[in-house]
């Protein structure tokens, strides 16, 4: 589908895991760009890189440490001379229990991690970007649309995120950066499946109608996969995009509108 969208392109992707991280790196290389995957496990980096018939580069990073994020800004330019596209995907899992009885502590690691994280890479790659008219995406989350209860520290973390990106849009769209936000909801990987399984236990119910009742509040009745929201990322992060910043763009078959 976005074969050729970001050919001879460099791509930098934080975050990268089993799921979402990994459809990012699989879907921009098919797009045609070179990768470099970022993210505290190695190993996991690299069954990643193993898959992508693309040049890559594997970068262990701790995005909440200075120095190795310049680390990770020296190596992805010194290998390919240049950095053209950002994607943030490193986020904290939330505590999931009211703000009342979660420990400010929690709230702090979110914060720091997801949204300081997050800009700490940013103002690191901001010259490399620069340079070539680049673009960001970062990646947040259907939380900033709803209230319900035990998100809210995940909530506060994703909604500063996207204030975050929208300024930066501001303040650094005279460089040439976009920088736009995709928002998921449910996401159909293996963690959702597992997590739909405990819930059909608990319940004395199929995971199938698990799936059913989450998915039947969407408009298309279904959950997004990796790759669709993946799909996305390459798409705002490509030249076809090159009039949008300051967006976020809702990838959840129609759970939520904007």
């Amino acid at each position: 589908m976005s074969d050729g969208l970001l050919a001879g392109k460099v791509v930098v992707v934080s975050g990268v895991g089993p799921g979402l991280g990994r459809s990012i790196c699989v879907r921009a290389a098919a797009a045609g760009a070179s990768v470099v995957l970022a993210a505290r496990t190695e190993s996991r980096l690299k069954e990643v890189a193993a898959e992508l018939d693309t040049p890559t580069l594997v970068v262990p990073t701790d995005i909440t440490d200075d120095d190795a994020v310049d680390a990770l800004v020296s190596a992805a330019v010194g290998e390919f001379g240049g950095v053209d596209v950002l994607v943030n995907n490193a986020f904290a899992l939330p505590s999931m229990k009211p703000l009342a009885r979660t420990d400010f502590d929690q709230i702090t690691a979110s914060l720091d991690l997801t949204v300081l994280g997050t800009l700490r890479v940013i103002k690191a790659f901001t010259d490399a970007l620069a340079e070539r008219d680049g673009s960001i995406v970062n990646i947040n989350s259907m939380v900033i649309r709803h209230s319900e209860p035990r998100y809210g520290s995940y909530k506060l973390a994703k909604s500063a995120m996207l204030a975050m990106s929208q300024t930066l849009a501001t303040e650094l769209g005279d460089k040439g950066i976009r920088i736009n936000s995709v928002a998921p909801g449910y996401i159909w990987d293996d963690q959702l499946k597992w997590y739909f399984g405990e819930v059909a236990k608990k319940y004395g119910i199929t995971p199938e109608q698990v799936y059913e009742q989450t998915a039947g509040r969407s408009d298309l009745h279904r959950l997004p996969e990796p790759d669709e929201i993946a799909d996305a990322v390459v798409f705002l992060a490509s030249p076809m995009a090159r009039a949008i910043t300051g967006h976020t763009l809702d990838v959840n078959c129609g759970e939520y509108h904007d």
